[in-house]
């Protein structure tokens, strides 16, 4: 085989490697985001039509939940026209099918347009749709830690802007008839996926010094993946729940300003 025959076969491989890598790229940057776009618009429109009905997700027993959660890897209604702080009356427990939509969420700091599902589990399948309800942790607006997994890149990149997530900073959801409004409490914690003490009752990480809460309360736990585009390490932020507003009453403030 001559020299030129060699030289133009080792180009045409690199050639078609390349090709293939610029594929899978565009894949994970584009065709995985254009399907997260659809699917969540699916979920909040599913969630939007069953609030609108008054029917709202489907119930699972007690305790069942995403059989593939992965570790990182409050207060009830007001019931008059003002927005309430938590009080200490707990809620009836909420138990959702795996993978089904029961929740929306928005965080001002990343932007008017970002509103995102939440859906029951954190397997791969339902990170594909929406963020991810770490099925083991307490219902939303309750007594205890209401944990949540998203994506940092692909599949809509939701976390995207994590890092920039700040104390006080106000993260809102709403299960269609309450709003709950969580308040940040530090600033994005950097650690490692067998770091499971992050979404206990009272979040527990291994550096006690990072722990933002030293006793029970109506707690939210988010999570990401760190690095960027790597899965080495966890970024997690804890928050408390700092009021809840009927639906019927509009907007709450942290979605007004």
């Amino acid at each position: 085989m001559s020299v030129r025959v060699l030289v133009r076969t080792f180009s045409e491989l690199c050639l078609t490697a390349g090709t293939l890598i610029v594929l899978f790229v565009v894949h994970l940057l584009f065709w995985t985001g254009v399907e997260a776009d659809h699917a969540t618009d699916r979920e909040i429109d599913r969630l939007e039509a069953g609030w609108a009905t008054g029917q709202g997700p489907s119930p699972a027993a007690p305790g069942g939940g995403e059989g593939t959660e992965s570790a990182p890897n409050g207060s009830g209604p007001a019931q008059n026209g003002a927005e309430s702080a938590p009080n200490d009356s707990e809620p009836a427990p909420k138990a959702y099918a795996p993978g089904e939509p029961f929740a929306v969420m928005y965080i001002p700091r990343f932007g008017a347009d970002w509103d995102w599902p939440v859906l029951q589990g954190t397997g791969t399948d339902v990170l594909k749709k929406g963020l991810g309800h770490y099925a083991s942790t307490g219902p939303l607006g309750a007594k205890g830690n209401f944990a949540v997994a998203g994506h940092r890149r692909t599949h809509g990149d939701p976390f995207k802007d994590f890092p920039r997530l700040r104390p006080g900073d106000a993260v809102v959801l709403t299960d269609g008839t309450t709003w709950f409004t969580y308040r940040i409490a530090n600033k994005p914690y950097r650690t490692v996926p067998s770091d499971v003490g992050v979404i206990d009752p009272v979040p527990r990480p291994l550096k006690e010094e990072a722990a933002a809460f030293d006793e029970p309360g109506r707690y939210l736990t988010l999570t990401t993946c760190e690095p960027e585009w790597g899965s080495s390490h966890r970024l997690v932020v804890w928050a408390h729940l700092d009021a809840t507003h009927p639906v019927t009453d509009g907007k709450p403030p942290a979605l007004r300003s």
